[in-house]
């Protein structure tokens, strides 16, 4: 009996490779054919290193645009055609609706999506949450399960009509065997060395990509704020030029005179944030921040703002401190706090790495997945055999 064929389909490459990969291998290793579906990048080197086939959707990008969602359903509807895969599982806001559809068009027997976090929040205009939750409703139309990072999303999930029963909360996680600070402390003076950052400086570290929906503007006016205190901020992140809500490079040119520290996209992140000794996110927006579950993992206290999915990773004055969003001055005093305490760095980082240890291991995420994957594929196999 051949093995399943299993797609997961996001839109970058980059989300492949960072974000789902060890998944990605570890339903390989429990007997399906992964294929990895997205735009094309430079990350398909790496997914095929590990394993995983990759198939480019040409047209598909993060921004909209008609013409080209058009042409990225019409392909998408023809590789699944062509691939025949027994369940195709969707990711991020845009091929979450375009590939459910997608692939019940293509007769697809499984489609399961994943919600990383409905791209709509309350404080939204009323415009914005109408489309946003009418595009899930139909999409989820063409699903038969809904997997949820976070628990703040079913019952607005519920309230537009999305089944009970299709819906499960999976949580979010990181690998953690890769982000343990047992494993790599030992690099830290290397590390901090090659970026001529002295022992005794702290460090604040921040990764994302520099788009302002990550909360730029209050990190660099918290730097700005605390230019004459014994720390070093340090981004680690993907410019995005031409897209909108870029980080400008007038903003990143001030950010660097107040001593920011920009390190472009990086592939060491165990490594990098080993240097850490705090780690900072000022998103506007988030499903479950992976980089947050990251640091805390490493061991490091994480300030964030007060929004959905960092609340569900840092535990408010146990791992770290929750501040208001756009609100740089909060965020300086709650770094400040921690800079001028050794000892509260150190008791809250050793707090994350706890809560880390219960809530954010990815193996669980793996196997609430897969049980999703064979309870639909054996529920009822002569309703999915007239799907083929």
């Amino acid at each position: 009996m051949s093995a399943p064929r299993l797609i997961h389909l996001t839109t970058t490459d980059m989300s492949l490779d960072w974000l789902l990969r060890s998944q990605l291998e570890a339903f390989a290793d429990a007997g399906y054919e992964v294929i990895g579906v997205s735009a094309p990048g430079p990350h398909v080197d790496s997914l095929r290193a590990s394993g995983i086939e990759h198939v480019a959707v040409k047209s598909l990008t993060r921004s909209m645009s008609p013409l080209n969602d058009l042409r990225a359903m019409r392909e998408l509807v023809g590789i699944f055609r062509r691939l025949r895969p027994d369940i195709v599982h969707t990711h991020d806001p845009k091929p979450g609706i375009m590939g459910r559809i997608a692939a019940r068009a293509a007769r697809v027997p499984v489609v399961v999506n994943t919600v990383h976090g409905l791209y709509a929040l309350p404080e939204d205009g009323l415009v914005r949450r109408s489309v946003v939750c009418g595009l899930e409703r139909v999409a989820s139309a063409f699903s038969d399960a809904e997997l949820l990072q976070n628990p703040e999303d079913l019952d607005v999930l519920r309230r537009i009509g999305v089944s009970h029963e299709k819906m499960t909360l999976l949580g979010n996680g990181v690998d953690l065997r890769r982000f343990d600070p047992a494993r790599h402390g030992w690099v830290r003076d290397r590390v901090r060395d090659s970026l001529g950052i002295g022992p005794d400086t702290v460090v604040v570290g921040v990764v994302g990509r520099l788009v302002w929906e990550k909360g730029y503007r209050a990190i660099f006016e918290a730097a700005r704020l605390l230019d004459d205190s014994n720390c070093v901020f340090v981004v680690v992140g993907p410019t995005e030029p031409g897209r909108s809500g870029a980080v400008d490079t007038a903003a990143t040119a001030s950010a660097e005179a107040n001593g920011v520290r920009f390190m472009g996209r990086r592939d060491d992140m165990p490594d990098l944030y080993s240097a850490f000794d705090i780690y900072a996110l000022a998103s506007r927006r988030e499903g479950y921040p992976r980089s947050a579950m990251e640091a805390s993992a490493m061991g490091l206290p994480v300030v964030a703002t007060d929004i959905r999915g960092c609340r569900q990773v840092v535990a408010d004055g146990v791992t770290g401190t929750l501040v208001p969003v756009d609100d740089g001055p909060a965020m300086a005093d709650a770094l400040r706090e921690l800079i001028r305490s050794p000892e509260l760095r150190l008791a809250m980082g050793a707090a994350a790495r706890r809560r880390a240890e219960q809530l954010f291991d990815d193996r669980r995420v793996v196997e609430t997945t897969l049980r999703t994957y064979e309870w639909l594929l054996g529920r009822s196999p002569a309703g999915l055999a007239t799907l083929s």
